[in-house]
């Protein structure tokens, strides 16, 4: 049975994804009051709060150092992608290459195609986990990394499934915040429950002292596995979402730059901490957007300043190293938001007030 701060940081949830499901609705007029940009900002900080929380799950709770995300996203994207899109939107997208037949005139939910993209990622993630999840490291890390370039390179090829470099256009634009909060308090949930698990704390004895987890029983290549898998899933999942939002995707979205994107998310939350995710999410998802400025051309009077394209990802290094500086452990390092500690410092803070008169 769910404690009572799990109940309070349920509904806290569920208030607000009723929030902007009104509000993407058009109840009492918001809507209106939102332009179009105002709600993808918003769609994207949820979908990026699953792939962080995705992500931190392999990272920072198992700490398996993955660099392969990119890759996940791909496959859930593609998969979704295919299975969502009207045969018409297909025929004109394999121009050059016919499709596949099997593929050709099909036409599935959304929710399916969701699930087959995460599903698939899963499969992918099973496939590259099993060699590579006895590695450590840095190895770690370099052969995760090849193996999201290998899915990218192949998507590029097989172009009779993929449309090769050309993408993929007129993707129908399903995802909305229902889904896109949905997935993100979905995948909060699913961690919150995980974690505080029996399962979760093997995979924290995992990430402290593998020799050690093994001598007290844990299997190491299952808590592996499952977090990776688990992972992959979620990456997939979201990765349809986005696939969905944009309407538009080709291979040059999966590279490194995007897996970096996520893993500054997870460095700046704090690795092994779901609230400092989901805030750290929330900021760098606003922040890319308002920072566009910097790649713009700016005006000033006579004089026009040209833009320096590649200029967010500059100053969200320099962040993430000032981070690494000042906050070697993130915005929460490992601690997690609760009413109960709120509760406190509320109650010592008018504590000191009183005693302050």
């Amino acid at each position: 049975m769910l404690e009572r701060k799990h109940y309070l940081t349920a509904g806290t949830g569920l208030l607000l994804i009723a929030v902007l499901a009104w509000a993407d609705s058009g109840f009492f007029g918001l809507l209106q009051a939102w332009d179009a940009y105002t709600v993808r900002i918003f769609n994207l900080c949820g979908i990026n709060i699953g792939l962080a929380l995705a992500l931190n799950l392999v990272n920072g709770f198992t700490g398996q150092f993955s660099l392969g995300h990119a890759g996940f996203m791909a496959v859930g994207a593609y998969t979704a992608a295919l299975l969502i899109m009207p045969p018409a939107v297909k025929q004109l997208n394999f121009f050059m290459v016919p499709l596949v037949p099997a593929l050709a005139g099909i036409k599935l939910p959304f929710a399916v195609g969701i699930l087959a993209g995460g599903l698939m990622s899963a499969g992918f993630g099973f496939l590259i986990g099993a060699p590579v999840l006895s590695l450590r490291g840095d190895y770690l890390a370099i052969a995760t990394l090849g193996f999201a370039e290998i899915i990218r390179v192949v998507i590029v090829n097989v172009k009779p499934l993929t449309n090769g470099a050309l993408g993929l256009k007129g993707i129908p634009g399903y995802t909305d915040l229902w889904w896109s909060f949905g997935y993100a308090a979905l995948t909060t949930w699913l961690l919150v429950r995980l974690v505080s698990s029996s399962y979760g704390r093997a995979l924290k004895a995992v990430r402290e002292d593998e020799v050690a987890a093994q001598a007290m029983g844990v299997n190491l290549f299952y808590h592996k596995m499952l977090a990776f898998v688990l992972g992959a899933f979620l990456a997939g999942v979201g990765g349809a979402l986005q696939a969905s939002l944009i309407t538009s995707i080709d291979p040059n979205m999966y590279r490194f730059p995007l897996t970096f994107q996520i893993l500054l998310i997870v460095v700046l939350g704090g690795m092994g901490s779901i609230t400092g995710t989901v805030i750290a999410a929330t900021v760098v998802t606003v922040l890319m957007e308002f920072l566009r400025i910097v790649e713009s051309p700016l005006t000033l009077g006579a004089l026009t300043l040209p833009g320096i394209p590649g200029m967010r990802m500059v100053v969200f290094s320099l962040l993430l190293i000032v981070v690494i500086l000042f906050y070697r452990n993130g915005i929460m390092g490992e601690r997690e938001f609760s009413w109960e500690a709120a509760g406190a410092r509320l109650r010592l803070l008018r504590w000191r007030r009183e005693v302050s008169r």
